[in-house]
């Protein structure tokens, strides 16, 4: 089983650069107006359409979740070698979870985080967590808890 987003683009070779490098992974295919990324580590086929028009919508964000730290690292790793801006967050309380994650953001401004889950808890954020307060996630206006 897969699941297929559909994510609309002003800059498609932008937004093809961005998800390459944030799904370690070339488009399966790519022609003028559309891109598709199929991936199986996440499951996930994800197209993307030019539109001149496109918006991304404020207060979402989108998730990878993966098994270990060393997971993480890598992705802050290719992001940050790629040129992407970054926030890390190590061992953090945020939404019920004690978490280690990165955020990085499409061209178009959405929000995505590549996370392991250390532990659950009874709290939604520890006092000092950056959880929904990131730098930019305040410039854009977006939060990653909701």
């Amino acid at each position: 089983m897969k699941m297929h987003l559909n994510l609309a683009t002003r800059d498609l070779d932008a937004s093809v650069a961005f998800y390459s490098t944030l799904l370690g992974s070339a488009p399966a295919k790519k022609l003028g107006d559309y891109a598709l990324f199929i991936t199986e580590q996440p499951g996930l086929e994800l197209a993307l359409d030019l539109d001149q028009g496109a918006l991304a919508a404020p207060g979402q964000h989108f998730g990878i979740v993966v098994e270990t730290t060393d997971d993480v690292d890598a992705q802050i790793s290719r992001l940050e070698g790629a040129g992407y801006a970054t926030d890390v967050e190590r061992d953090e309380t945020c939404c019920y979870a004690n978490q280690t994650k990165v955020w990085a953001s499409d061209p178009e401004g959405r929000r995505w985080e590549t996370y392991v889950v250390h532990a659950d808890t009874e709290a939604r954020d520890d006092e000092d967590t950056s959880c929904c307060r990131t730098s930019a996630a305040v410039e854009s206006g977006s939060t990653c808890c909701g």
